[in-house]
């Protein structure tokens, strides 16, 4: 599609040529519910249209952030992971999983993956919040080719070291659940022993998250599949699930002075390679 006027002129040009304002963005409209202002006025439509019949939506992206907050910093802080492998990363926004990482551990190293458009634009400038010690690049990729994804990033990560390889909210865009979890498989595969598997997605656990999935389907975007925590849970199979387990997203390990552990219709878990 080539740029139309109503296409922002302060991207780079490559960018401009890839990005659509005529249909939601699935990072934009995730942006816009984290309160973000990275969003286009079709991606607060269908915002305000799916909340309007799942009001846990805005609850959930705020849980979902605070989630990687506290797996990030277990990993870097008690696990002294150093390489984390953020796939379907997103657009950035408060407390980036470099960020996060490297506060904890400056010399830890991170690869973003996605292929939105205006989410590797942004990448350019995150990158500049890089600590001096660590390093920060991101990969123009889709999480359905694993092996690209894992030999690209042994550019930058210490595949020789533990690996936390991260799925924030991102398998339920993938259609066929034979397919989430070969994807999860064979990136698992690439990594060595000692590594993690972060991964949450939204799930059918309330009428209200089915209506507005199916309400977020009509606005022509990428859809969305909700799945129930059992088949989230057999995602972590062979792998050592670190306490307690796969819960909603609000419910792991939550700062009783900080965290609100109210339910939201989102599990994950963090597991780790034997």
């Amino acid at each position: 599609m080539p740029p139309s006027a109503n296409q922002p002129s302060h991207l780079p040009e490559d960018v401009q040529v890839r990005l659509r304002t005529d249909i939601p963005s699935p990072a934009r409209t995730w942006n816009y519910w984290l309160g973000g202002k990275d969003n286009y006025e079709v991606d607060r439509a269908v915002g305000d249209a799916t909340a309007a019949l799942n009001p846990d939506l805005v609850p959930l992206a705020k849980q979902s952030r605070k989630f990687l907050i506290r797996v990030v910093t277990y990993l870097a802080a008690e696990a002294k992971v150093r390489n984390f492998l953020d796939i379907g990363a997103g657009l950035p926004t408060e407390s980036n999983t470099h960020e996060i990482a490297q506060r904890v551990a400056p010399d830890a190293r991170v690869v973003y993956v996605d292929n939105d458009p205006m989410v590797l634009a942004h990448a350019r400038a995150l990158m500049r919040g890089t600590s001096p010690q660590g390093v920060t690049d991101y990969l123009d990729a889709d999480y359905h080719d694993p092996q690209r994804i894992l030999t690209e990033a042994a550019n930058v990560l210490n595949f020789t070291e533990p690996v936390a390889v991260m799925f924030m909210g991102v398998m339920g865009f993938c259609q066929e659940y034979r397919d989430v979890k070969q994807i999860v498989s064979d990136t698992m595969a690439g990594v060595p022993s000692g590594s993690f598997l972060v991964l949450w997605d939204c799930t059918d656990t309330s009428e209200a998250a089915k209506q507005g999935t199916e309400k977020y389907a009509e606005s022509g975007t990428l859809p969305y599949r909700l799945r129930s925590v059992e088949q989230l849970d057999a995602l972590f199979d062979g792998l050592e699930k670190v306490d307690p387990g796969i819960v909603s997203v609000s419910q792991w390990r939550p700062d009783p002075a900080t965290d609100d552990a109210t339910h939201v219709d989102g599990y994950g878990a963090v597991a780790r390679k034997p």
